[in-house]
């Protein structure tokens, strides 16, 4: 698949809308203050036959904080742990053995992330509809 529209295009064309409209209709993200390092550290990896983002494609399902493990204490200075819910295009996808690991080193260099462990899922099915708006403009998807 080849993009369309570049990701700088689409971002001048939407201008305010941008934010919003790169948001997957179904991701669930935590409430916390690394959410917008969860969210840019998952954009900063692409599908290898899609020329967009993990984030935007809908691959992303789900990313909870984990509470402190019993006996410690959560605070500010604590690195908490993230568990990631994660599809592929398909179970076919050729990096389905290496995209697990790219999703946790990157997150790893997150500023105040201990650790992270991330699930490969095939339920719910991905499909176009859980792009978000700005993954279907860069692909010409309408």
């Amino acid at each position: 698949m080849k993009a369309v529209a570049s990701r700088e295009m689409v971002k001048q064309a939407m201008g305010d809308e941008f934010e919003s409209m790169s948001e997957p209709p179904q991701v669930s993200l935590p409430d916390h203050s690394l959410k917008k390092a969860i969210r840019d550290g998952l954009a900063e990896i692409y599908d290898p036959e899609i020329p967009v983002n993990i984030y935007e494609l809908g691959l992303v399902y789900k990313v909870d904080v984990l509470p402190p493990e019993e006996g410690e204490q959560a605070s500010s200075d604590t690195d908490v742990d993230l568990y990631v819910e994660m599809t592929l295009t398909s179970p076919g996808c050729p990096v389905a053995g290496e995209m697990p690991g790219w999703v946790q080193a990157e997150l790893m260099k997150i500023d105040g992330v201990g650790s992270v462990e991330v699930n490969l899922v095939w339920d719910p099915v991905w499909g176009p509809h859980l792009m978000s708006e700005t993954a279907k403009l860069e692909l010409n998807m309408f």
